[in-house]
């Protein structure tokens, strides 16, 4: 049994040290909530349950009890619902407090048990088209953003900023930590900066349209992976001195806005419609299943647990050599673009709609 603290998970790689019992025919609903509209994935630390959801023009952070679904205590302020509507980012828990993050840039850091405002900021910057959607990373002292060229930089406990970088229009994923820094998937580039002044490092030039830079880079090995959708692709960089060198580039993994996870020395990901297993070092396609729209997924042990972009739960193995099936279920209707998390044996399940389901995962 494992809390999933943040965006992707403890250690933001999208996967989870428990195993799934589920084997088939619908998983067992514990509990659903209206939580307004959005793509605000949950954290869930400690027994309580973090989100975000829109409901006529205000935005809702929400405490839940995390086995039963009962508000602990809610947290509002206004915020437009925009295209798609509803906050794309999802809190992020640490030593106490909650750290969230509008569309429109408002950073918000709660107390996590009882949701008093401990500091607010208004982060500058062009807001992107579909809203700033990056999850606050905490790294040491400071709390980072994907908001402005390439990010922003607040003092975790204060609110005060430590630094910022332009106000150039941001992409959508979440800032990552690796070896040399901060990796910001910004509107044009990945850029690398200095966890403690902001300073670029290097930076890799993508350029996507829409500027939709939105699925998190996946370092390993001294390499970094990085995908968009609308015919770009994805490549695999070797990092050295300097700007990072193209290892393989391809058309067959094409993330739109859910990153992929990398298990093994592969790589599992939603290719725009249909979910791939790829080769890390080549770029070599090894199976692929169509029909998963735009939803995304998270390794639970050895298992990939996939959400259909249409509330079809899969149960996968996560087995480069062969697509197995473990079991299929639909679990929630509308628009599942939100990957699901998986804390404690529960797995948690949202529609853009406003619904969150969580089920059953021990059997």
């Amino acid at each position: 049994m494992a809390d999933w603290p943040q965006w992707r998970g403890a250690l933001r790689n999208g996967t989870s040290p428990e195993t799934v019992g589920w084997r088939g025919g619908k998983p067992r609903p514990l509990w659903q909530a209206a939580i307004g509209q959005g793509f605000s994935s949950v954290a869930v630390v400690g027994g309580k349950l973090y989100t975000l959801g829109n409901a006529g023009g205000t935005d809702w952070v929400h405490c839940l009890n995390a086995a039963t679904g009962k508000p602990v205590w809610q947290y509002k302020y206004t915020c437009g619902a925009g295209d798609y509507g509803g906050p794309r980012a999802t809190p992020t828990v640490h030593n106490g407090n909650v750290y969230t993050l509008s569309r429109e840039g408002l950073a918000l850091c709660l107390n996590a048990a009882t949701g008093k405002l401990v500091w607010q900021q208004r982060l500058s910057g062009a807001v992107p088209q579909w809203g700033f959607a990056g999850s606050p990373l905490v790294q040491g002292s400071r709390v980072i953003y994907n908001v402005g060229t390439s990010g922003t930089a607040l003092d975790k406990l204060t609110g005060k900023i430590l630094w910022k970088t332009g106000e150039g229009p941001a992409g959508y994923a979440a800032p990552v930590a690796f070896d040399g820094g901060i990796a910001i998937f910004s509107a044009k580039a990945l850029v690398a900066v200095s966890a403690a002044t902001g300073k670029t490092l290097w930076q890799y030039p993508w350029e996507t349209s829409y500027d939709v830079n939105a699925a998190d880079p996946i370092f390993s090995g001294g390499q970094v992976f990085i995908s968009s959708n609308y015919g770009k692709g994805g490549a695999l960089l070797r990092l050295g001195s300097g700007a990072p060198q193209p290892v393989w580039q391809t058309r067959a993994m094409k993330n739109h806005f859910n990153t992929c996870v990398l298990h093994n020395g592969f790589l599992y990901g939603n290719d725009e419609n249909t979910l791939r297993c790829l080769e890390w070092g080549t770029g070599r396609e090894r199976w692929s299943l169509r029909g998963i729209d735009k939803g995304g997924l998270i390794l639970a042990g050895n298992q990939l647990v996939v959400m259909g972009g249409r509330g079809e739960l899969i149960l996968l193995a996560a087995d480069p050599n062969r697509l197995t099936e473990q079991a299929r279920g639909t679990v929630l209707s509308g628009t599942c673009w939100t990957h699901p998390v998986l804390a404690n044996g529960t797995l948690y399940c949202r529609n853009q709609e406003g619904t969150l389901v969580a089920l059953n995962m021990r059997g």
